[in-house]
């Protein structure tokens, strides 16, 4: 005979091989279980959806991780001088206040700048996020779905952009990108102070390149064109509408 203890654990383990069911169609993944929260991914049809180990979800909710790297946002005021982002600023999907909160920043976290738009840097963020899908029925997918994240406040709209200079003691950090002459992008108008750049994968500009420092006992024509590695200081422009890389190491792949 089965004792009602044996029948509970019957229970959960049948509960839990459901949730492993594949996914009949695209399913959002929530930031939290709630179907108006924000939608911070999707899995495709046909998924088999794997629970999150040490996470709990409320009944008709599955747990579930996001492993970075996550292409994401944060307001140009959330940097210190290094260009180290502050512990508790807001991670949003989208280079705008009322974007989706995807997380807060926390001291460890590892970031990577990759770009700049217009207030906003673009990072690259390696922590893994939980998230939360719908199982008791599949929820919609499209980009309707993103609701307004408002569990942090929205920087001050008329709040100017940090004066960051790089200090001496500034940490050198590594970029990787397509190394190219910035005069061959600039068919007319007037020319940057820097003569190369650095471009991603996408082949937009990640930075500009100054390599005053590494000129002088390397030459950079063999690298035009070239996948590189560059190592430096990273910085701005006076207008903080580029990053600027004061190149200290330069290597090819």
């Amino acid at each position: 005979m089965k004792t009602k203890s044996s029948l509970v654990i019957t229970g959960l383990l049948l509960a839990a091989a459901s949730f492993g069911a594949p996914l009949m169609e695209t399913t959002a993944i929530h930031s939290q279980p709630d179907t108006t929260s924000a939608a911070i991914g999707y899995l495709k049809a046909g998924t088999d959806p794997v629970a999150a180990p040490n996470a709990s979800a409320p009944a008709g909710w599955m747990a579930v991780e996001l492993p970075g790297p996550h292409e994401v946002y944060v307001n140009n005021n959330d940097f210190n001088k290094s260009l180290d982002i502050r512990a508790g600023a807001a991670i949003r999907m989208k280079p705008k206040a009322d974007a989706p909160l995807l997380a807060t920043m926390q001291e460890g976290d590892k970031t990577e700048i990759t770009g700049l738009r217009s207030g906003w840097t673009q990072i690259k963020y390696f922590k893994t996020i939980i998230g939360y899908i719908h199982v008791g029925g599949t929820v919609p997918a499209p980009a309707a779905a993103l609701v307004t994240a408002a569990s942090a406040p929205p920087p001050p709209v008329n709040a100017a952009p940090p004066v960051v200079a790089a200090p001496a003691t500034a940490i050198p950090r590594s970029l990787q990108g397509m190394l190219v002459e910035t005069k061959r992008l600039l068919l007319v108008g007037p020319r940057p102070d820097y003569d190369y750049q650095l471009n991603g994968t996408n082949g937009k500009r990640i930075a500009f390149l100054d390599v005053s420092k590494v000129a002088a006992t390397q030459k950079i024509e063999p690298y035009i064109d070239h996948l590189v590695t560059v190592s430096g200081v990273i910085t701005q422009t006076d207008d903080w509408k580029n990053l600027v890389v004061v190149v200290q190491t330069l290597e090819d792949h």
